[in-house]
Formats: structure tokens, C-alpha cells, sequence
């Protein structure tokens, strides 16, 4: 009677035991985080809840413009474009592009207006104590134009740096950093637009002008009058976005899309597309 006793009184024991353990602990690699826990990623915030808001100054081909196509309609183009299309998918966000003058990216995305600036931006350090840069995209130069007829005028960057002489660059560029580096002796001109520049050259008013290599070539290849001088030496070559300043995580994003578009070969490919339009029937500088 004794053992029936002793075994009635372990069952209940286990069967108690068992009651109270609850439900089995799920093995370590599918237990669910605790509270406490932080995400591993930061979730993008832009000025417009799920756009990606982007100033541009369209006169800056192949970077950005204005293609015309067969029924006269212009349609903003240029490589710069095309990657931050590129760069909101990649982000799963609407793509917002808002054109102005130059000098107005700048501010609007110091100001936070506006959550990247694309313009064929130069990362200087003077610029990055209002906005923040991503990686390069493009690397490129930096050039001094003249005219055809004045072609053999100059032997030197150095011989510009005449107070006789008119020089021009846009308004708040690098290009007038370098006007004023290379050229200190020299009337420079400041021009909103870099379309103001080539139209003051070619009409005689301006001698020369500093103009980013890629965008001078575009421009001498629609008015064969315009001549590419000289190299003009630069520390920071390279194109960057502006990215409005302390927003880290979409800083980190847009950089993850310009490592994608470079690897998989669409940024090369931005490029030539863009370079083929802007040899066709452009307007460069803001449309109504």
C-alpha cells in the first residue's frame, strides 16, 4: 500500500511540476527580442513624409537640363537626374524635383528646405559646415574657356590673371573660388546661371570663364565658337550630394544607392544617355 502511496504521490509531483513550467522556452536562435532591444536600422525621414524633395539647377549639361523632344516639350534630363530617380527608388520613396538657380540650391538645403541638393556639387570643405556630402558619383575637372578666336591668345592660366581682363564663373560656385584663386587680378564676373557665362563669352563681354570639364565640353559641342584653354588645378574633384544636414540615415541611405548604381553599371550608363541628349536640342537655365 505503501508504494501504491509513494507512486500516486510522484505522479502528482511531475504532473504538478509540468502545470507550472508553462510553455517550453523556444530554442535561442527564434527567441523573440526584448523590449529593450534597439533596431538595427534608423527608418529615413524626409521633408515630405515618403518624398524624396531634390533642388537642381538645371544649366549645367550633361548634370542636369532641359531635353526637347519632337513635339517641342522640355523635359528635365542630365545624369544627375537620372541617378536621383535612381536614388529614391532604391529608397522607396517619390522623387520630388524642384529647379532654381544655383546659388538657391545651396541655400535651400542649408536651410533644410529640401532634403538633397543636386547640382554637380564639389564636397568643399566650406560648404560642409551647412550641409552635409555623400560619396562621389563622378569624377571630373575643371577647365578655363575661351573663344575660338582667342584660342592662341594666352599660353598660360597664369597670363589671365590680368586686371584688363573680364573673367566670369556662377554665382556661389566653385568656379568662382577658382576665378578667384587663379585669376585675383582680374574683374571677375559673377553670373546666376553657367548659360550666362557662355552667353557673355561668346558675345564678347567676358574673356574667359571657369567651367567644370564635363559641362564645358557639352557646351562646346552646341556653339563650336567656345575653346577649353586649360586645365584648371583642383584639390576636390569629384561630384558629391548635398545632403541636408544631421540626417544620418539618409545620408547613409543615399550613399548604399550610389555604391549600388556604380557597382551595377547604371550610373555609366546615366552618363552616356545623358551626353547623347545633351548634344541634341536643349534649354539650358530655368523654364516657365
Amino acid at each position: 500500500m505503501k508504494k501504491l502511496f509513494a507512486l500516486l504521490l510522484t505522479l502528482a509531483m511531475v504532473l504538478s511540476l509540468a502545470a507550472c513550467g508553462g510553455k517550453e522556452e523556444p530554442a535561442p536562435d527564434t527567441q523573440e527580442p526584448s523590449g529593450t532591444e534597439e533596431p538595427t536600422e534608423t527608418a529615413i525621414t524626409t521633408v515630405v513624409d515618403g518624398v524624396l524633395t531634390v533642388a537642381t539647377s538645371p544649366d549645367f549639361a550633361p548634370y542636369e537640363f532641359y531635353a526637347v523632344d519632337e513635339s517641342g516639350n522640355a523635359n528635365l534630363a542630365g545624369f544627375d537626374m537620372a541617378l536621383a530617380q535612381y536614388i529614391a527608388d532604391y529608397l522607396g520613396l517619390e522623387l520630388d524635383v524642384i529647379p532654381m538657380d544655383f546659388d538657391g540650391v545651396l541655400s535651400e538645403v542649408t536651410a533644410g528646405n529640401v532634403d538633397l541638393g543636386m547640382a554637380g556639387l564639389s564636397p568643399d570643405p566650406d560648404r560642409m559646415e551647412a550641409m552635409d556630402f555623400s560619396d562621389i558619383y563622378y569624377m571630373g575637372g575643371q577647365s578655363l574657356v575661351v573663344t575660338q578666336d582667342n584660342k592662341d591668345k594666352w599660353s598660360a592660366l597664369e597670363d589671365l590673371n590680368d586686371p584688363s581682363l573680364s573673367i566670369g564663373a556662377q554665382l556661389g560656385s566653385i568656379q568662382y573660388d577658382l576665378a578667384v584663386e587663379n585669376t585675383p587680378d582680374a574683374n571677375i564676373v559673377q553670373l546666376a546661371k553657367v548659360t550666362d557665362v557662355v552667353s557673355e563669352l561668346l558675345g564678347g563681354k567676358l574673356d574667359a570663364g571657369f567651367i567644370e570639364t564635363v559641362v564645358a565640353e557639352s557646351y562646346a559641342k552646341n556653339y563650336p565658337d567656345l575653346y577649353i584653354a586649360f586645365d584648371v588645378p583642383y584639390e576636390v574633384e569629384g561630384s558629391s550630394i548635398g545632403v541636408v544636414k544631421n540626417n544620418e540615415a539618409l545620408l547613409a541611405g543615399v550613399n548604399e544607392a550610389i555604391a549600388a548604381a556604380l557597382a551595377d553599371g547604371s550610373m555609366d550608363n546615366f552618363v552616356a544617355e545623358a551626353n547623347e541628349l545633351a548634344s541634341g536640342d536643349i534649354i539650358e537655365g530655368l523654364v516657365d
